[in-house]
């Protein structure tokens, strides 16, 4: 008798494992926690190609660009700035610079709508944005009133003093009076 319902404890966790691994591999949502973006190519700014000029040396589109992804033997003429980016959502972004050159020199550019900014400086738009605000909040409050040092906010012309009695010693009880080092010899 305990030989058959041990066979069917190990049926069932088999059949449930059997379960949680079909379940598991039909839906994208389980597995690994996190998917990581693929970025791929150079990210080129509009302000980088606003620094471009025809009659430019190879070398100083290199410095203005860095160095382009895609360069072909058979069009030794033309470097490639490609840029594809997948998100972890799976929205793709894609962008393609293409830059020619006559006898040596630079002579036209073509490409999509380029961003303004680099990545980093994106983030540093964004602390600059949250500083702005920071700072809004605290003329409002200058303009409403003040916020005196536990950060109770106190009307403009109003000061807060401690009543008759009050000792300014935060650790002192009611009872002890307010002492200081020299009435203490």
């Amino acid at each position: 008798m305990q030989s058959s319902s041990f066979y069917s404890i190990v049926r069932i966790v088999f059949l449930t494992s059997a379960l949680a691994a079909l379940t598991g591999c039909a839906s994208d949502r389980w597995g690994f926690p996190y998917k990581t973006g693929v970025q791929q190519g150079n990210w080129v700014t509009s302000g980088q190609v606003k620094l471009l000029t025809a009659g430019m040396t190879p070398e100083q589109v290199r410095y203005a660009l860095g160095s382009p992804t895609l360069t072909s033997i058979f069009h030794s003429n033309q470097w490639e700035y490609p840029y594809f980016y997948k998100s972890p959502a799976g929205k793709t972004q894609e962008r393609n610079l293409t830059v020619y050159f006559e006898n040596g020199v630079l002579s036209k550019w073509k490409g999509d709508e380029l961003p303004e900014v680099q990545p980093f400086q994106i983030a540093k738009e964004e602390v600059y944005i949250s500083q702005q605000q920071a700072e809004k909040v605290k003329l409002e409050q200058e303009r409403m009133g003040t916020l005196d040092e536990a950060g109770i906010l106190v009307a403009p012309g109003i000061s807060i003093e401690p009543a008759f009695g009050v000792s300014s010693d935060p650790y002192a009880t009611p009872d002890e009076p307010d002492e200081t080092p020299a009435q203490l010899n």
